[in-house]
């Protein structure tokens, strides 16, 4: 009822547009859900069906090894893509705006423990082809937290995507992201991510805990 409330709202005399409209009712639904995180069995309803991936972090000392490497284990060499990440402001969890670059981009609310190891990620997505429109609504609505650029190469190794990044004012990283299927266990990903690791020789040492956006904010003080 809120949410057909809002869109009645928005819609009245014209005063917006379709996309606008669009957006502006996404905004809302994200302030509904990120301002009561304190209400913890609301927040495990709207969160039970969620996708979820099991998720490493690690900074690369030889980006061409390990580029190797992973090319030899994914038998391809990989796609490479250009994104913009827009990180809003979020009591709980985070939310970017994935610009791909092509004139389309997503949406991503996600949450994930701050740990170095293999850590369990929950994520929803929504598609857009105005993310510059979008970009401006909830920068509006939330305020802005930063922006990550980055180049990435993609490898996909069975139910995993590895991530080879370039991320600009960090230089080069990687990421795993085992992508569970239904019925399988957080155990489950957690063994497929410790042997990858174990495959390309990354070490304990290198895994990093938060998001690109917070090692940039952390390196700029």
């Amino acid at each position: 009822m809120l949410f057909q409330n809002l869109y009645i709202l928005f819609s009245i005399n014209g005063a917006f547009t379709d996309v606008q409209v669009t957006h502006l009712t996404i905004v809302a639904q994200i302030i509904a859900i990120i301002s009561i995180p304190y209400i913890s069995f609301i927040k495990s309803i709207l969160y039970a069906d969620m996708p979820f991936n099991v998720e490493i972090k690690a900074k690369v000392s030889n980006a061409s090894q390990l580029a190797d490497r992973v090319s030899q284990l994914s038998q391809s060499e990989g796609t490479v893509i250009h994104q913009q990440d827009t990180f809003f402001n979020c009591s709980v969890g985070r939310l970017k705006l994935r610009n791909l670059m092509d004139g389309n981009g997503q949406l991503i609310f996600y949450e994930r423990p701050d740990c170095g190891g293999p850590k369990l990620s929950k994520y929803s997505i929504s598609n857009t082809q105005d993310p510059e429109g979008l970009r401006a609504v909830l920068a509006d609505a939330l305020g802005v937290k930063g922006e990550v650029k980055k180049e990435r190469r993609l490898f996909l190794v069975g139910q995993t995507r590895i991530h080879l990044d370039t991320v600009e004012g960090l230089g080069h990283l990687m990421e795993l992201e085992v992508v569970m299927k239904e019925g399988q266990s957080l155990e489950e990903g957690e063994v497929i991510a410790r042997s990858l690791m174990k495959e390309l020789g990354v070490r304990e040492d290198s895994l990093v805990t938060g998001a690109y956006i917070d090692l940039l904010l952390e390196a700029r003080g």
